[in-house]
């Protein structure tokens, strides 16, 4: 079946997935081996909450792993719990006959099978590529980091940008802000999907200079323009479609309320919001791949991959209407809602 936002390149879904997975069996085994999760929910169904109690362990992360192990049909929701799938209490249990959890065992030394068993109990990211969140957000004031992150990210949006240009429908905007844009390769093929928009990328400093080389090599300035600014602070007003791509996930749902909040009161009215990420169903079943990307964000920073459904609770919540929902290629999807005020 041809999926929406196909532009006739092979399918790198493989090759995200492996990069984007590379943290979820260190999650598996820190849960089985360390905290011994599966055992424990050999004899009883237990929600979230008595998860956390149980072992010893935090929300945000306990919610990433439930998910991933729901998506591996390892736990399955019953009532508002989870108990164990035959899978799991074949060979992830201590009392089993088959039980794997010695061969898991052999490799739960790894030091980043500890450093997850940190993060689950404290809820604080570990490491982006071994520095924290917040040097890593300290870093990202330094220029030359600025580029190499960003260029590392633009490899990723060299491929999604362009479709993303096919399934965002901009023909009845006409100004585009990228919020959190990094270089606004994003902005860059939309405003060529679209000759009568024009797109400004709001980003802080250094970061808007690499914005600015970037979208010269293009040939796009006279189109899209430069905002240097914190989207925690203020957003722009003068606006009538926000982009936010590949952002939200970074950060932890207080803070990504609080980034929703200020875009419907910059947006003109009427105006749009479209997230372009990698989501979790509504139901937060899976889809796998998404899971286990999950996993790299909850490890690394203080977001996750949110569901269908918490985001729609939160465009909700600001003030958002009409909230619709797109799948794309490699697991990622397009999430889109309008600016309503009464009066």
């Amino acid at each position: 079946m041809t999926e929406i936002g196909d532009v006739g390149f092979p399918d790198p879904g493989s090759l995200f997935r492996a990069r984007d997975s590379i943290y979820s069996t260190d999650l598996l085994l820190a849960a089985a081996v360390h905290l011994d999760l599966f055992s424990r929910l050999e004899t009883r169904v237990m929600d979230r909450h008595a998860i956390c109690s149980a072992l010893g362990i935090q929300d945000r992360p306990a919610d990433v792993m439930m998910t991933l192990f729901t998506a591996m049909g390892l736990v399955e929701r019953r009532d508002e719990g989870y108990g164990l799938t035959p899978l799991s209490r074949s060979f992830l249990t201590r009392g089993s006959q088959r039980s794997l959890l010695p061969y898991f065992a052999s490799l739960g030394a790894r030091s980043v099978c500890r450093s997850m068993l940190s993060v689950l109990r404290t809820g604080e990211p570990a490491s982006w590529a071994d520095s924290s969140q917040e040097e890593w957000v300290s870093a990202m004031a330094d220029e030359s980091f600025a580029a190499s992150f960003t260029a590392a990210m633009d490899s990723r949006g060299a491929y999604f940008a362009p479709l993303l240009a096919k399934c965002l429908n901009c023909s009845d905007r006409t100004r585009l802000l990228d919020i959190g844009g990094g270089s606004g390769i994003y902005a860059c093929h939309l405003v060529r999907e679209y000759p009568h928009l024009e797109a400004s990328i709001l980003e802080q400093p250094p970061a808007d200079a690499v914005a600015g080389s970037f979208i010269e090599t293009m040939g796009l300035s006279e189109r899209i323009g430069i905002v240097a600014g914190d989207m925690f602070d203020e957003i722009p007003s003068g606006y009538d479609v926000h982009l936010l791509s590949n952002v939200l996930h970074d950060w932890n749902r207080g803070n990504v309320a609080r980034i929703l909040a200020r875009s419907f009161e910059a947006l003109m009215p009427g105006g749009s919001i479209a997230i372009h990420d990698t989501h979790i169903n509504a139901s937060k079943t899976g889809p796998l791949e998404v899971a286990e990307y999950s996993v790299l964000l909850m490890y690394s920073t203080e977001g996750k991959c949110y569901s269908v459904s918490e985001l729609s609770e939160l465009l909700a919540a600001a003030g958002f209407v009409d909230i619709e929902y797109l799948s794309m290629k490699c697991h990622r999807s397009l999430i889109t809602a309008r600016e309503w005020r009464s009066g």
